[in-house]
């Protein structure tokens, strides 16, 4: 065998040696290693975990502050809205003509509820009640008012209507 030969030989031995040296050694350590990251992560959340249970206690409480606050409680928005219209309109010149059922529209993996409700009464109390529904209770915004001057012919005065839409989500 000549010095040739031997080198090549020698080259595919050490090219089979580092083969064989990944399969059994290397790629173990390696998967070891990425084993050892991924429990030292899962170690750090299970450490954080009482602090992190405190901060999601804190803020329970704060939004059911918030939800006593804009005065939405356990039932559906739609029955919040209706009493909160309702209250408005007993101590206010106010009257709530109709209140349809919402208009749900699926978009974009969310959901829209449109309400379309009638009032009936003075302008600034109508405009009292609605900034009262936009600013005061979040229920949704308000996406179109239409006021509308109608006259009973029966007793010959005019009244003023507004129709309201307003867009909530969830």
């Amino acid at each position: 065998m000549t010095s040739k030969n031997k080198n090549i030989a020698l080259l595919i031995g050490f090219l089979f040696v580092l083969i064989l040296g990944y399969q059994y050694a290397i790629s173990n350590t390696i998967a070891l290693r990425k084993e050892f990251n991924s429990l030292k992560k899962q170690e750090l959340l299970f450490k954080n975990a009482p602090k992190q249970l405190s901060i999601l206690k804190q803020k329970e409480k704060y939004y059911d502050s918030l939800l006593v606050k804009y005065q939405i409680n356990g039932s559906s928005i739609q029955n919040s809205l209706l009493k909160s219209i309702n209250t408005f309109a007993n101590t206010n010149s106010i009257q709530l003509i109709s209140f349809l059922e919402p208009h749900v529209i699926q978009k974009d993996n969310l959901t829209y509820n449109t309400y379309l409700f009638t009032l009936q009464g003075n302008y600034n109390d109508i405009l009292q009640l609605i900034y009262k529904l936009e600013q005061g209770t979040k229920f949704g915004e308000i996406t179109n008012l239409h006021f509308e001057r109608k006259k009973n012919y029966r007793t010959g005065k005019n009244y003023l209507q507004a129709s309201v839409l307003m867009r909530s989500f969830g």
